[in-house]
């Protein structure tokens, strides 16, 4: 018995000094294939891959109760439970969410739909964040056009931020699911990436070309529930030197659109939406010269790093031009993190056109920036980064996973200590999964492995003499 967990821990040492380097591309699966269930990735060395939940089983279950497209993921952070659920919204025009259970073994329960795909006509679901308070929020990607500078807000009723009061304990389609105002005014926009910093600033984007990066500064940051937190407080616009440069890098300021409270300031573009409730366009407003912005090309997720002397980093991915820019939030400067002039570790040259459309951020216990594109399976990449001095520029950055499901993208990349939950997003099967990325221990713990079987083999001998 002793000569076979030896023999095992020897091939897992072999198998695992042996494994391949993760290519750029891949041959996608073929639709259906058995693998999307097993081995949708091909991971870097010293990671394995499990899928905890998938959107046909859950139909099957509950006909009719998920909608798909799964999107961003968090968990609960705080409470007696702390990180035993992860939360995603349904990116689809009958929205929802859902909430996974990591401590429940049976893969036919631990997943339910706690927000009813199409619930107050929730559309394309996106953003995922935790609360300090201890809630959920989402937020919808969909959003109109610019309104022309003068004009009237579009009729849209979508770019919605909502929360559910009781994510944790909400039954099957059970969510209280809330509309909330950021600010009386209630701007709107293409939501993706929600960020809370130390202090309960509120960050958040517009996605799409030419748009824009805000905060919400709120008049009760200590609020114990999300209608105090949003119902008053002062929504601003990132402008990065004159605010003429898209993309620029460099000093930057906060520009308000609305006053302390949360009221919209004169000359900000404010009309009705199609439920006839008042709002704020933070789409065409940031365009008003007395209101000018930074434009960025489709930003999109957004992630914040706490620094060893207690700064804070604010990182958000734009898609469109290759970009991660990395936003100092205490010295109010802004740097390009990771662009396709990056090194690539494994080559030594720049990444070039192999690292393309950033989409998704992460961020590892180490501190470390994961970075997810917005490609399909075959060409699409996860990539780790090298930031060594922690100055907001990465020296480097290394492909660790590539996503082989046809038609898919991976989303929602996060981290629990130092396992990956990523979602992979609208295959052409139809078949979203969660997958569960897990380190396995490096070739150090597999030889401290054998001298312990050693010895237990040599305890053994003894007793048996």
């Amino acid at each position: 018995m002793q000569l076979n967990k030896l023999t095992l821990a020897v091939a897992l040492v072999l198998s695992s000094q042996a494994q391949a380097a993760v290519p750029y591309t891949t041959p996608v699966l073929p639709v259906g294939d058995a693998q999307e269930m097993t081995a949708p990735y091909i991971l870097a060395d010293g990671w394995t891959q499990k899928v905890i939940a998938n959107r046909t089983n859950q139909n099957a279950l509950v006909p009719g109760s998920n909608s798909g497209d799964w999107d961003m993921i968090d968990s609960n952070r705080t409470g007696a439970d702390a990180n035993r659920y992860l939360f995603m919204p349904f990116e689809t025009d009958t929205a929802g969410v859902q909430r996974v259970d990591l401590w429940d073994a049976n893969y036919n329960t631990r997943t339910v739909t706690i927000v009813a795909p199409g619930t107050q006509s929730f559309k394309s679901g996106d953003a995922s964040r935790w609360t300090p308070w201890g809630t959920y929020l989402t937020a919808e990607e969909s959003w109109s056009d610019p309104t022309p500078t003068g004009g009237t807000a579009g009729t849209s009723i979508n770019g919605r931020l909502f929360e559910v009061t009781n994510p944790t304990t909400a039954a099957a389609n059970g969510g209280d699911f809330v509309h909330r105002k950021i600010g009386p005014a209630d701007i709107r926009a293409s939501h993706e990436g929600l960020a809370f910093d130390k202090n309960n600033n509120f960050y958040f984007i517009d996605e799409r070309n030419d748009s824009h990066i805000f905060k919400f500064t709120s008049s009760n940051p200590n609020a114990n529930n999300g209608a105090d937190f949003f119902g008053a407080g002062q929504t601003s616009v990132l402008r990065v030197g004159d605010g003429t440069t898209q993309e620029a890098t460099g000093a930057y300021t906060w520009v308000a659109l609305t006053d302390a409270t949360g009221n919209a300031l004169p000359g900000t573009i404010v009309g009705t939406d199609g439920n006839g409730m008042t709002i704020l366009d933070g789409r065409a407003t940031p365009n008003v010269a007395a209101f000018l912005g930074t434009n960025f090309d489709r930003p999109e997720d957004l992630e914040i790093q706490d620094l060893a002397n207690g700064d804070q980093r604010l990182y958000v991915a734009t898609t469109t031009n290759n970009n991660v820019f990395a936003l100092d939030l205490a010295n109010s400067e802004i740097d390009l993190f990771a662009s396709r002039a990056t090194i690539d570790a494994a080559t030594g040259v720049a990444v070039g056109s192999v690292f393309t459309s950033p989409d998704n951020l992460a961020i590892g216990p180490d501190g470390t920036i994961y970075i997810i594109e917005d490609q399909p399976g075959g060409v699409e990449n996860l990539w780790s980064t090298v930031d060594a001095n922690k100055d907001g520029i990465a020296e480097s950055m290394s492909v660790i996973a590539t996503l082989r499901t046809d038609d898919a993208e991976s989303t929602g990349m996060y981290f629990l200590g130092d396992e990956i939950y990523v979602n992979v997003q609208h295959p052409a099967s139809g078949n979203d999964v969660l997958v569960q990325i897990t380190p396995v221990p490096e070739p150090e713990t597999y030889a401290m492995m054998l001298a312990g079987l050693g010895l237990v083999g040599f305890m053994a001998r003894r007793r048996k003499a």
